[in-house]
């Protein structure tokens, strides 16, 4: 009845048309003073420590560093170096579009960065040579989906820290952790690697199917100088995945580094932004970190609820009394997620139902970093298509075009990603492979 009522709360609070956030601070308090007896002054301490999360400052220092390089004019040299490596080839602006995504993804951390650094230059571009509208816009919002899935990634932050304070136990009885955030990152390699070649050959066979142009090739003496404009954009990714495997820093400290390298590139390497232009940079991350702040403060106070209410323990329960087995689950949370993408955005699917799928996925058998993938893929397919996807409100606006066409477009890809979701599902060692590689699992 308990998770009935703050359930049935949190929908109605919703269908008002309320900021997430905000309903989520409702239903806690509703729920507190009218069902239970908790002091009012425990919420207000957990409202404090909630975020007192070392992980959790990350996020604004990647936030930072992905607004330098966008407005830095990195994007720029690395649409450069994608199209002077794949240009010539069937969609060759098209397949530049997917590895700029790919390249830009691994710096920045977002995806609504990632469609707007590259789609801004890259879209104009496509229509200009003569590619239909409608292709480049499938092409950018699909690829730009990859800037939570290559790392570094807020959206695998998020995850960590919703389920950083969760308890499991495993099928044998034993407790078991969460997922680090060095472990999301390397695990979402290969799964971010595989996702851009599918979306580059869905790219390429349309493009050869329908006969789109192709580029002039470029002379190898052209790709190294594409290379060498674009190398200090790319250092980041070693400086990021690198210190953090070296052991040389832990994920925050290497999101902090990644914002100064960000700003000193930007300002004193390339030039393409002045000191002056800085504070508005500044301010534009400090609002975009303060509303994913919120919305984790909020969610954080959620979880508290759920927890004291032991709902997530009698949900673990409940499954394991009618048998669902690992891949009936997996289904099941398949299909939810890509419902709850139909009405909220990533960070808050991703805040409310960690806390809740984790200790269920962890009692049949399911590792921590394949259930965070899993989410994380999710929320990709959640962010290009209506009526809530972001990555289509962002092209829409870039492409001039009505979200009804927008998401006609971007069907064929779409259906890649979610034929890649089946695999991430059901092929767990995509995920775990290098982590363990590694020996970091």
């Amino acid at each position: 009845m308990s998770s009935i009522f703050i359930f049935g709360l949190l929908i109605v609070f919703m269908l008002t048309g309320m900021p997430i956030s905000i309903a989520l601070g409702l239903t806690v308090l509703s729920f507190i003073f009218t069902m239970t007896e908790i002091p009012t002054e425990s919420v207000a301490l957990k409202l404090f420590t909630g975020i007192d999360n070392f992980e959790i400052m990350a996020i604004p220092f990647f936030i930072l560093a992905g607004n330098f390089l966008t407005h830095g004019g990195v994007a720029r040299r690395m649409i450069n170096f994608a199209t002077s490596m794949v240009g010539h080839w069937y969609g060759g602006l098209g397949l530049a579009g997917v590895m700029a995504c790919a390249l830009f993804a691994a710096i920045s951390g977002s995806s609504p960065a990632t469609v707007i650094a590259i789609g801004s230059i890259m879209l104009p571009a496509m229509v200009a040579q003569g590619f239909p509208k409608r292709f480049g816009a499938g092409v950018i919002t699909t690829s730009g989906a990859l800037g939570i899935l290559i790392p570094p990634s807020i959206v695998m932050v998020i995850y960590c820290v919703a389920t950083g304070g969760s308890i499991a136990l495993d099928p044998a009885g034993h407790r078991v952790s969460s997922a680090s955030v060095g472990q999301m990152f390397m695990a979402g390699v290969i799964p971010g690697l595989m996702l851009a070649t599918l979306l580059g050959v869905t790219t390429f066979y349309r493009a050869w199917k329908n006969d789109y142009p192709r580029m002039p090739k470029a002379t190898f003496a052209q790709r190294l100088e594409a290379f060498r404009k674009c190398v200090w954009g790319l250092l980041l990714i070693v400086i990021v995945l690198g210190g953090i495997y070296a052991g040389l820093f832990t994920p925050t400290e290497a999101a902090a580094v990644s914002a100064v390298y960000a700003f000193v590139i930007a300002v004193f390497v390339y030039r393409d932004m002045s000191l002056k232009d800085v504070p508005k940079v500044l301010l534009g991350s400090a609002n975009m970190s303060a509303m994913i702040l919120y919305i984790i403060t909020n969610a954080v106070l959620f979880s508290f609820l759920m927890a004291n209410e032991n709902i997530p323990q009698q949900i673990t329960n409940w499954i394991t009394s009618i048998g669902v087995n690992w891949v009936m689950f997996l289904l099941i949370v398949n299909i939810v997620l890509l419902a709850a993408g139909n009405f909220m955005e990533a960070s808050s699917i991703v805040l409310i139902m960690a806390p809740i799928l984790f200790p269920v996925a962890v009692s049949l058998g399911i590792h921590p970093v394949h259930l965070g993938i899993l989410m994380v893929v999710n929320m990709e397919v959640g962010m290009c298509h209506p009526p809530v996807g972001l990555n289509l409100y962002v092209a829409s606006g870039i492409a001039k075009m009505g979200i009804t066409e927008l998401t006609i477009a971007v069907w064929p890809w779409l259906m890649t990603m979610l034929i890649f979701l089946g695999m991430v599902t059901y092929i767990p060692e995509i995920s775990l492979w290098l982590p363990r590689m590694l020996g970091m699992l």
